[in-house]
C-alpha cells in the first residue's frame, strides 16, 4: 500500500467522527505500511483481534468495511431530546414516578425512558447517556430545613455577610463551631483496584474527643482547643483563647449555630467576665454552609480522619493537631496577596 493511500485512510477515518472507526482505519493503514498485527496492535494500543477484524473486514469489503455498521441501523435512540428528558428524570427520584425504590439504577432509568415514550435502549447505552450529560454516582447530602421564612433568614445572612466584609484586626470576625473526632474511622470512598475491596481495621470500642474551633475570615488562621466532652465548658474554653490570641482587638466577632452550648448559662457568664470583648452572632437554624468553619471541618475529616489506621486516640490527635496547626485558609491567603499586590 503507497504512502498515499494510507494517508488516504487515515484521514477517512478521521472524518468519520467516531474513535473506533478511526482505529480500525488506522490499523489497516499500518499494516499496509508492512507493520505485523503485534505491532500495529502494540502501536495503536489496542487487541490483536481488532486489527485482525479490521484487516479481515477491510480485504472482504474494503474501505466500507471499515466503517460502523450500525450507522444503517435507522435514527439514533438517545439524541438530544432522550438526554434532555434523562437530565429531567435525574432532578426527581423513582418514587415520583411510581417506582417502589428511592434510587436510580441504570436498569431502572431505562424503564422509566421506556415510559416515556422512548424505545427500549441497553444498559450500555444509557450509562453512555449518563456520562454524556455529566451526571455523577455521588452520595447525597442530607439536610434539614430552615423553619424561618425565606426573607427573614436571608435577612440575616446578609448582616453577618456585611459584617464579614468589615472584619479589620481591631474588630476581626470568626466562624465557630465544634467537630467529633472518633477513633472508630469515618469510612469514605477511595481509588482501589478492580476486585479488591480496601479494608479498614477498626478499634471496635470507639473513642471520642471533640474540638472547638473558631476560623479567622481576614487572616485564614483557625483557633482551636479541645476536650473529652462536648459541653459548654468546651465552648467557654474557646472564648477565653480567642480573648488571648487577639489582646488588642477592641471587639471580637464570633458567628456561630444555635447548638445548646453556645447559648447556655455558663456561656453567658463567660462573655459577662470578658466585659464585651467577645460578642456572639447566630445564624439561621439549620444553615450549616452559611457557617465557613463546616469546610475546615470537612477538609480535616478528608485528610486525617476518613480511613484512617490509628490504633489509639493519642496517635490520631497528633495528627489532627498537626493538620490544625498547619491549616491556612486558602480563600483569606487569596484575598491577603491581591491587597498587597494592589
Amino acid at each position: 500500500m503507497s504512502r498515499v493511500e494510507r494517508r488516504q485512510l487515515i484521514s477517512l477515518g478521521r472524518r468519520s467522527g467516531d474513535p473506533y472507526t478511526a482505529l480500525r482505519f488506522q490499523a489497516v493503514a499500518r499494516l499496509g505500511a508492512g507493520r505485523t498485527m503485534r505491532q500495529a496492535a502494540a502501536e495503536l494500543d489496542i487487541a490483536v483481534s481488532t486489527v485482525v477484524s479490521a484487516a479481515n473486514r477491510f480485504v472482504a469489503e474494503g474501505v466500507g468495511g471499515l466503517y460502523d455498521r450500525r450507522r444503517d441501523n435507522g435514527a439514533v435512540k438517545a439524541d438530544e431530546r432522550f438526554d434532555r428528558v434523562l437530565t429531567r428524570l435525574l432532578g426527581l427520584t423513582p418514587e415520583h414516578y411510581g417506582w417502589p425504590r428511592p434510587t436510580w439504577t441504570r436498569e431502572l432509568l431505562c424503564l422509566q425512558m421506556q415510559v416515556e415514550g422512548f424505545p427500549m435502549v441497553a444498559v450500555c447505552t444509557m450509562g453512555r447517556a449518563l456520562s454524556r450529560i455529566g451526571a455523577r454516582l455521588g452520595s447525597p447530602k442530607p439536610i434539614v430545613l430552615c423553619p424561618w421564612r425565606r426573607e427573614r433568614r436571608e435577612r440575616v445572612l446578609a448582616a453577618i455577610r456585611r459584617l464579614e466584609a468589615r472584619a479589620s484586626a481591631e474588630e476581626p470576625v470568626l466562624y465557630g463551631d465544634e467537630v467529633d473526632i472518633h477513633l472508630n474511622p469515618k469510612i469514605g470512598r477511595d481509588w482501589m483496584l478492580r476486585g479488591h475491596q480496601r479494608r479498614i481495621v477498626t478499634p471496635g470500642k470507639n473513642q471520642k474527643f471533640y474540638l472547638a474551633g473558631a476560623l479567622d475570615v481576614r487572616t485564614g488562621r483557625l483557633h482551636v482547643t479541645g476536650a473529652s466532652s462536648k459541653n459548654a465548658a468546651l465552648f467557654c474554653q474557646l472564648l477565653w483563647l480567642l480573648a488571648s490570641r487577639y489582646r488588642r482587638a477592641r471587639c471580637v466577632h464570633l458567628v456561630v449555630d444555635n447548638y445548646g452550648i453556645h447559648k447556655a448559662h455558663a456561656t453567658r457568664k463567660a462573655l459577662a467576665a470578658l466585659g464585651g470583648r467577645v460578642v456572639l452572632h447566630f445564624l439561621p437554624p439549620y444553615c450549616p454552609d452559611a457557617n465557613r468553619i463546616e469546610r475546615v471541618w470537612q477538609d480535616l475529616h478528608a485528610n486525617v480522619t476518613r480511613n484512617h489506621r490509628c490504633k489509639n486516640m493519642t496517635r490520631l490527635l497528633d495528627n489532627v493537631r498537626c493538620y490544625v496547626d498547619g491549616y491556612r485558609w486558602k480563600r483569606a491567603l487569596r484575598q491577603s496577596e491581591h491587597r498587597r499586590a494592589a
